[in-house]
């Protein structure tokens, strides 16, 4: 299948979102992605339920919403309410990810796991033929605008292996640092989808850099 691109709202200009939303409704991104931070489980927060609600009235593009927070599973159930497509919660964070996982595709939403930069892909051995998804963060997750972790490249090959051996039919996504050299030499070691915030709000035409992204 033909790489996924999910431009990062975290780095979008929050007094017009509802420009750069339109820019992505009429770009080539496959989907929205959404970082939702809790200020405990990441350094920082972002933003909340009525900003998810206002920019889903005017997305036209699925939303793929990527939870940082502590307790994730109070939210499974309003986030498929906001109209999340594909909804990613972090191994470090569940404490019974079988549960979380099944909970999320039980409402009918792609379900996701995430894991941190320091987190080895093993720890999905028993679970990565239930999920749809797995993200690598390859920068601490926090910020937007980081330096990419060289090491993610290894990693998402040793994902790739782990996901055909298991035969699962998760996707391989990856988030943080993606710019056109970072996003090919990640495709070409296995990633299917692609997020980029401050490389594409921060580009000086964004909708082509969107394009070139999807063109690698």
């Amino acid at each position: 299948m033909a790489h996924l691109i999910a431009p990062s709202l975290l780095s979008a200009d929050f007094a017009n979102l509802r420009k750069d939303v339109e820019m992505i409704n009429n770009s080539e991104a496959d989907w929205l992605h959404l970082d939702i931070m809790d200020g405990v489980f990441v350094p920082n927060i972002s933003f909340g339920m009525p900003v998810i609600a206002s920019v889903g009235k005017y997305c036209t593009k699925p939303l793929d919403v990527h939870l940082m927070i502590v307790e994730p599973d109070k939210f499974i159930d309003e986030f498929h309410k906001l109209g999340a497509h594909v909804l990613n919660v972090h191994y470090e964070a569940c404490t019974h990810l079988h549960r979380s996982i099944q909970r999320i595709k039980a409402l009918g939403m792609k379900a996701g796991v995430t894991l941190n930069p320091h987190t080895p892909v093993s720890v999905l051995e028993e679970i990565v033929v239930d999920v749809d998804l797995v993200m690598l963060m390859s920068v601490n997750p926090g910020f937007g605008g980081q330096k990419f972790i060289e090491n993610t490249i290894d990693k998402t090959r040793r994902l790739k292996e782990l996901i055909l051996r298991r035969n699962s039919k998760a996707i391989v996504e990856i988030d943080g640092g993606v710019n056109y050299e970072t996003g090919k030499r990640l495709l070409e070691a296995g990633a299917d989808a692609l997020v980029a915030g401050s490389f594409v709000f921060g580009a000086e035409n964004p909708t082509e850099t969107i394009s070139k992204l999807k063109a690698l």
